[in-house]
Order: C-alpha cells, then structure tokens, then sequence
C-alpha cells in the first residue's frame, strides 16, 4: 500500500497534536511517510513541533517530520495538506465575539457579524495555501475544515473553481454520534442519512440504519425532550459550559419544525435574543478557549519539550477528527464512502440557488465527490437558506472588490442584527479592530 505525505497547515494550532495522534492511529488504513507543519507564526508552531516531533520520535520513528514556516519546504512533494488555519489567532476570535455584543447583537465565531469579521481574515489565508500546494505539489488534495467553512467556500468556488479542495466541517458528525447513541447505535457510520443546507445551518430530513429501519421517530422523540445535552459523554471535546447549553436548546430550535433535526448552530438565528441575554459580554467563547484547552494544550507541550520524552505527556488522540483519515482515505483508496461536503448546489436541492455553496452527502473517491441529490427543500428552510446564503455571497464580494457597501449589506442582511444603522456600527468598529487583517473597504 501507498504510503502518503501530509502537510498540516495550522501547525501551532492546538488541534494539531491531536491531529498528529489520530493520524498516527490509523496507519493501517492510511500509512504515512511524511508529515509537515506549515504556519506563518514561527515560535508559536515551534512549540508544538517540537513536542509533536518528540512523541513521533517514539512512536514513529519511520515517519519523516519537519516544519517549516517557508511555503516551498512545507507545500513540496506532498499528497494532502490538512487545513485548519486561524487568521488572527484567538486574540481577534475574542474581538469578532465582544464588539457585536456591545450593540445587543450575538457575539459567536463564525455566526452573525464576528463570523463575517473572521471570514474576512480567512479568505486570504486559505487561497494562499491552496496556491503554494498547487505550486509546490499540483497533485495534491486540500482537506479544508477551517472556520467560517461556509465564507471559504464560496470563496474557493468564486476565485479558485478548479482547485482540488475539499471543504468540510466535524459539527454534523458530531451530532451524528450523539444520534447514533441515542439510538443505541455504536458508530454514526452505522447510519445513512439525508441532509441539506449551509455550514452550520442545516437539517437531517431522513436517518436510517444499516437494514433501512427508519431512526427518525426515534430521535425526533429525544431531541424534543432533551437536546442534544443528555448524549454527552466525557471525553466529548465540546463540554465546556458554553456548549452543553447550546445542545440543550436544540429542542428549541427542533419545535419550529418538528419534521427534520437541526444542526444546533441554528439557535444564533432563531434565539438572537436568547443568546445575547444568555451571555457575558467581558467573558465569552474565546476566553474560554484561551483560558481552558490553550493552556492545557501548550502546557502539555512545554512539558514534553522540558523533559525531552512524551511518555504521561498529555496528548490525547482526537478521535473526534477521524472523518480527516476516513476522507483521505476516501480519495487516496476509492472507498466510495458517504460524507457531508459542502459544494456547489447547481440542482442538488433542487428549488434552491444553483451557484450556493450547500452542504449535503457526497460519495468521495479519487476524483473527487459525486453530489447525492436532495430534492425540494420546505418553504421555511428555503427561506433562511437564501438570507443566509446572500450574506455569505455579499461578505465575499465585499473582499474581492474591497467594498464597503456590500459589507455593510452583509451584516444588515444577517438574521442576528436589527437594522441597518446597527449594522453600521459594529462594521465600523470591525474595519478598525481588523486593521492588517481585511482588505482596504472603500
């Protein structure tokens, strides 16, 4: 079997030592000859590196590792680059989510405006990476889960159509585990499931298991009652406060159409008002982050580079990611395995914007995906999906064309913000916050 070469742009991510070990976990179906760490801040990747190269050391000495801040280096005969960059890091993930809150309006990572801010950031960052793995290794694939998926994608579609880049987020596999377990079921690939919408605003409308048993009544009964919170497990990367209360108000988001699941992210658009009395303006998400899994994360990191083994380290695999493996696997094998994607509509779900970059199942394989058809979709979802879907188009058009006017209409379009004149406001303070990081907005 082919042995395959990995490039993780986002190598100071703290994610990655996860990634590292979850990788690592399935050289029986995906083995590797080499892994590289690629991200434009230098200290911050090389504790992480570092630490990672230590524990390959000793658990993989065969696998070739390095990292590199130089594209060429990192982008050279590859066959994958994984990608989970953040533009701004989380110092400016807390200002997307405070400045919104000022003004009453939700303050969250890739929903309402602190979602366009950071889409804004992100464009850039992963067109450039697609162009170095196009330049150094033309072959190669690009597994993109970076945030705000839904902006980057239509991003790529618009400005780079032929790129071969797959665009995927873990939120739906992660409630489809939650579904599985509600249903006593082992694993979510023991389920088939229908589903359409956009990152992060979507719905389940069919859930059956491996003999065709329909698992909807059964869920739809759960979800009613309880959310997701009750399918919670431990070692669920997600427990922190903050996300226990959203999959608890999935049963509300749930009672505006009874007939489908949602995905919980819904909650910013339907809740606006909730949220934003649900949440402390000086102690948000981000702080969360950088208070809990970046010191955990870094902590652990400086200890293996101190006492120079990764033996009680720390690290911990992220199994959570595994859909990474079982989709390069997918590519690099031709297994023809099911995943959601998000990609160009163009008829999937049939009474929606043919050029709308939707999320639906896919079958993947080495040349690439093959869109699995939705249907008509209901008048409700409809109607959300093309609000939402014009924001995302605007906020992209706005970066293109360096205009202010289409940004402005992006955030007053947003189901999160009351008017024109708050929009305003917070796109003000947002062009100043985001200095460096957005293009000149004329």
């Amino acid at each position: 079997m082919k042995k395959y070469s990995i490039t993780v742009a986002g190598g100071g991510s703290t994610f990655t030592p996860g990634i590292v070990l979850m990788l690592l976990e399935n050289q029986k179906r995906f083995p590797i000859r080499q892994i590289k760490f690629y991200d434009n801040d230098k200290e911050r990747q090389e504790i992480v590196a570092k630490a990672c190269g230590i524990y390959l050391k000793e658990h993989a000495p065969e696998i070739s590792f390095s990292y590199s801040t130089e594209p060429e280096n990192a982008f050279t005969d590859i066959d994958f680059v994984l990608a989970h960059i953040r533009v701004g890091k989380y110092a400016m993930r807390e200002k997307d989510e405070k400045i919104p809150m000022k003004y009453g309006v939700v303050g969250q990572e890739t929903c309402g405006p602190g979602g366009l801010a950071y889409g804004m950031r992100s464009i850039g960052g992963v067109i450039e990476i697609l162009d170095y793995m196009e330049k150094y290794s033309p072959n190669a694939w690009m597994l993109n889960y970076s945030n705000p998926a839904a902006i980057v994608a239509e991003a790529t579609r618009r400005l780079r159509p032929n790129s071969r880049i797959l665009n995927i987020c873990d939120m739906p596999i992660d409630l489809e585990e939650k579904m599985a377990a509600m249903c006593g079921i082992s694993s979510r690939k023991e389920m088939t499931v229908s589903y359409y919408g956009l990152n992060h605003f979507g719905w389940w409308s069919a859930i059956y298991d491996k003999d065709g048993n329909d698992l909807m009544p059964k869920i739809r009964a759960h979800v009613k009652e309880n959310g997701f919170a009750d399918a919670l497990s431990e070692t669920n990367q997600h427990v922190d406060e903050s996300w226990r209360e959203t999959f608890t108000k999935a049963k509300d988001v749930y009672a505006l159409d009874p007939d489908t699941i949602p995905n919980t992210y819904l909650k910013y658009y339907l809740y606006p008002d909730y949220v934003v009395s649900h949440s402390n303006p000086d102690y948000t998400r981000a702080n969360e982050v950088m208070d809990g899994r970046e010191k955990q994360v870094f902590g652990a990191c400086r200890s293996i580079i101190e006492r120079g083994t990764s033996a009680g380290g720390g690290f911990e695999a992220d199994v959570h990611a595994s859909y990474i493996v079982d989709l390069a696997c997918a590519i690099a094998e031709n297994t023809r395995e099911r995943f959601l994607l998000i990609v160009p509509n163009e008829g999937a779900i049939e009474n929606f914007d043919r050029t709308a970059m939707v999320e639906i199942p896919c079958i993947v394989g080495s040349n690439g995906y093959e869109k699995i058809c939705q249907g008509a979709i209901p008048q409700f979802q409809r109607g959300l999906m093309e609000q939402q879907v014009s924001v995302e188009k605007l906020t992209v058009e706005a970066w293109i064309e360096g205009s202010y006017q289409k940004m402005w209409q992006a955030i007053t379009l947003s189901k999160t913000v009351p008017s024109a004149a708050v929009a305003k406001k917070i796109l003000d303070e947002m062009i100043k916050a985001n200095q460096g990081f957005w293009p000149e907005l004329k």
